[in-house]
């Protein structure tokens, strides 16, 4: 890199079952990055562009079940494919911090695994969506599924609402588990399982130990210090 060269930003996704506390913590991991002087773009799949966030209602209203599960997972192609072009590429171009609450190991998991698409035809629409811009971390919030079920029917409230996928049975949220560890087994260099059965303040600092180690080459010199 040269002196007059914007220094390239790293790409953090966060990914686990339903009430993992990712919404929670990808916000709280945007604030911390920010008080070390980063510029943070903190975003989320589906959606986190225009275009994106309309084929997100679909998604998850259950408007596109229709199509299967093949065609589920073509839409959620789609929405990153315009939300890797317009949001998470320029950002990182720019040399900001990206930290996205899912992204493409979610379709492995919940239209491959849980969906029962073969796996080479994941792996293609992958190559085609993603592409080269590839996460430098993923951070699995793993718990035991009845406990995240439970979590996010408090966080529901009294509406009873389920989204297109909260509302799958119980089997379906626990091949989502299996799929995300087997997945940070796989790819161990770029994902870290952070237990996500503690408080917010307990699970947090497990976040940050996992990005300081990781990535404490990229943080500002004072805190790479501490």
């Amino acid at each position: 890199m040269t002196a007059n060269e914007t220094p390239r930003g790293r790409f953090i996704t966060f990914e686990g079952g339903e009430g993992a506390g990712k919404s929670v913590q990808s916000r709280r991991l945007a604030r911390r990055l920010e008080t070390l002087g980063l510029t943070v773009l903190r975003t989320r799949e589906p959606g986190g562009s225009p275009l994106a966030e309309t084929l997100r209602d679909a998604l998850l209203s259950g408007a596109a079940a229709p199509f299967g599960p093949e065609g589920e997972a073509l839409l959620f192609a789609a929405a990153r494919i315009d939300h890797l072009d317009t949001a998470i590429r320029p950002a990182l171009a720019r040399g900001e911090w990206v930290v996205c609450d899912r992204f493409a190991d979610s379709t492995r998991a919940y239209q491959g695994a849980g969906g029962r698409l073969p796996k080479a035809f994941i792996d293609a629409l992958e190559r085609v969506a993603v592409g080269a811009t590839r996460p430098d971390l993923t951070l699995i919030l793993d718990l035991p599924s009845e406990i995240g079920l439970a979590r996010a029917a408090r966080r529901r409230g009294g509406d009873g609402r389920l989204d297109r996928f909260e509302g799958e049975g119980a089997a379906f949220h626990e091949t989502l588990r299996r799929a995300f560890l087997a997945i940070a087994a796989d790819e161990p260099d770029r994902c870290a399982v952070v237990d996500a059965r503690g408080d917010e303040e307990a699970v947090g600092e497990a976040i940050w130990a996992a990005v300081a180690g990781r990535l404490g080459g990229a943080l500002p010199q004072a805190e790479r210090a501490r």
